[in-house]
């Protein structure tokens, strides 16, 4: 029996790294309940296990071949088809939704969600960097919220709680610097997907713990800065703090600089995003700063971070242009993991994918124009991956 005061948690991507440490996150507070859980169907065994575990009402899947391998309890509702997701947020009963579906495959969930008026506890930039412009149109027109669930988000959103807009002069993202921190340029030259999962402090999912080693998580997240706060891109600035204990800071015309403190830990920022306003009992470690010693801080190697540069220009030139970076780098951290292209391979397959998309003639007003766009970009993206291999031949 759900207790009516209990918030009731929509959780799409179940499967996922957000997810699992969503559902963690659940298992730890008494005033939420998992209400729906939605996952792809790559892992049967631990769906199967979390609908045993959490008993929700709705269990959604997109993979029809494998829904017939759910162990469902008796008053359970399945929801099946490529729309489940979709269909799950914007089910009526649902207080929050946590967006923990990878990718651009996030994208329409999360305007589901939004248009049904819910609040969307966001880990899932790349639909908000594809698809602002709708996005922004359903906030203004009041309808849903976003709490974003990135750790560099959650930070500013936090430290903007206290201060009117005008008075912020600059929004500073920080970075891991990711499993590639200590290596050259030279170095980069032949390391493995294997090596990019070494992360140093973050334990993340297979794809954004390549983007942190790559830096493209970080031009997205400047794009997502950009949109989720309204700042202009000349007012965003990244440090490398590989400390990772500095979340993100926020710097007010007077001089003051507002930080963000916490231990490494992905379920601060859902517990957060999943009961805001309200803030609940710790569930992660404590932050013992005198242990730590000492916390630095250095500008970003542009040379060696190529995505940071082309995530500026892409969220300047707008339109198609923030779209076509993520597109571009979702087929090359693909086409890396299979062992196609190489590490620094990614940058130049955004690159090229860029000045390519610079021509398309696609409104990106609507969610066909930017499906359209994202089609596009990732057959553009494709020639690239293939003239590289080509010319290696």
């Amino acid at each position: 029996m759900i207790e009516k005061t209990a918030k009731r948690i929509a959780v799409l991507g179940s499967t996922g790294s957000i997810g699992r440490q969503t559902l963690d996150c659940i298992w730890h507070m008494d005033d939420a309940v998992c209400f729906a859980l939605c996952a792809g169907g790559s892992n049967i065994d631990l769906l199967n296990r979390q609908i045993a575990e959490f008993k929700p009402r709705y269990v959604g899947i997109c993979s029809a071949e494998k829904a017939g391998e759910l162990i469902l309890p008796e008053d359970c509702i399945l929801i099946v088809g490529t729309d489940a997701a979709s269909m799950i947020a914007r089910l009526p009963e649902v207080d929050t939704v946590v967006n923990g579906i990878s990718g651009f495959d996030g994208l329409v969930p999360l305007l589901s969600a939004i248009e049904a008026d819910k609040t969307v506890a966001s880990a899932n930039k790349e639909s908000i960097v594809c698809g602002h412009s709708i996005v922004d149109k359903c906030l203004k027109a009041g309808r849903g919220c976003i709490i974003p669930v990135d750790s560099e988000q959650s930070a500013i959103f936090q430290c903007l709680m206290c201060a009117d807009h005008a008075e912020v002069k600059k929004l500073i993202l920080t970075a891991s610097g990711g499993a590639f921190k200590e290596y050259t340029y030279e170095q980069l030259q032949n390391v493995t997907y294997k090596d990019a999962l070494k992360h140093p402090t973050w334990s993340m999912g297979t794809k954004i713990t390549i983007d942190s080693a790559s830096m493209f998580n970080k031009g997205l997240e400047i794009m997502e800065a950009a949109y989720l706060f309204d700042v202009s891109g000349d007012n965003i600035d990244v440090l490398v703090h590989p400390q990772s204990i500095v979340h993100s800071m926020v710097e007010f015309n007077d001089g003051c600089v507002m930080a963000q403190l916490a231990v490494p830990d992905m379920r601060l920022a859902i517990q957060y995003g999943i009961m805001y306003p309200k803030r609940q009992q710790r569930i992660v470690s404590t932050l013992e700063l005198a242990k730590i010693g000492a916390l630095t801080f250095e500008k970003p190697d542009k040379n060696k971070y190529r995505a940071i540069d082309l995530a500026y220009l892409a969220l300047k030139a707008d339109g198609v242009m923030p779209i076509a970076y993520n597109a571009a780098n979702e087929v090359a951290v693909d086409e890396f993991i299979k062992g196609r292209i190489k590490f620094l391979e990614i940058a130049d397959i955004v690159e090229e994918t860029l000045e390519e998309s610079a021509r398309l003639s696609v409104e990106t007003d609507t969610i066909e124009g930017i499906i359209c766009a994202d089609m596009e970009a990732r057959r553009l993206a494709a020639d690239s991956v293939s003239r590289i291999c080509a010319n290696r031949r």
